[in-house]
């Protein structure tokens, strides 16, 4: 899998997705926003199963109280965790469908570096092309169709892109 200037390259289909708000840098620190250069591995596939199917086989269910902590230096940095959590974290289970289903890259996991960035994941986008805080989003039929078809260990290579996207493409009327 390979993120081009079009889109997320994977067995031959071109799907359109965003990139963090701070654009793809080699240099990533927690909260800017960026995608991190590099190649990372897909490491787990998360889905909530009060909204959807389990998408493949592998796939771990979001449960209530799943949390995933973004705390630089706290000792669970970059990992996910449970309620009750009181350092800075992020909630897996959202009221909006944006982490329904989540693939988790291996970037800065599992052992952390403190502000070296947390959490990069592939998830569905809150509309096309709008960025995101440094994860890869997509449309949702997409996602599905990615977490479907991947498996545990694969390459995601994001190479250093002068500028995102090079084109957009237009979303078709009534699609998501």
């Amino acid at each position: 899998m390979r993120l081009t200037p079009m889109g997320l390259l994977f067995r031959g289909r071109l799907i359109p997705c965003a990139v963090g708000r701070g654009g793809i840098r080699p240099d990533k620190r927690e909260g800017d926003g960026a995608t991190p250069v590099g190649r990372h591995r897909i490491v787990g596939l998360l889905y909530r199963p009060d909204r959807l199917a389990r998408p493949a086989a592998w796939a771990r269910p979001i449960l209530p109280g799943d949390l995933w902590c973004d705390a630089s230096g706290h000792p669970d940095y970059n990992q996910p965790v449970r309620v009750p959590f009181g350092p800075s974290h992020e909630a897996m289970r959202r009221p909006d469908p944006l982490y329904d289903i989540v693939l988790v890259t291996d970037w800065n996991h599992p052992h952390a570096v403190a502000g070296a960035g947390s959490a990069i994941f592939l998830h569905q986008w809150r509309r096309p092309g709008f960025p995101t805080a440094g994860c890869i989003a997509m449309a949702r039929r997409d996602l599905i169709w990615l977490a479907g078809a991947i498996r545990p260990g694969e390459a995601l290579a994001v190479p250093a892109l002068p500028r995102w996207p090079a084109r957009r493409r237009q979303a078709r009327p009534g699609k998501d």
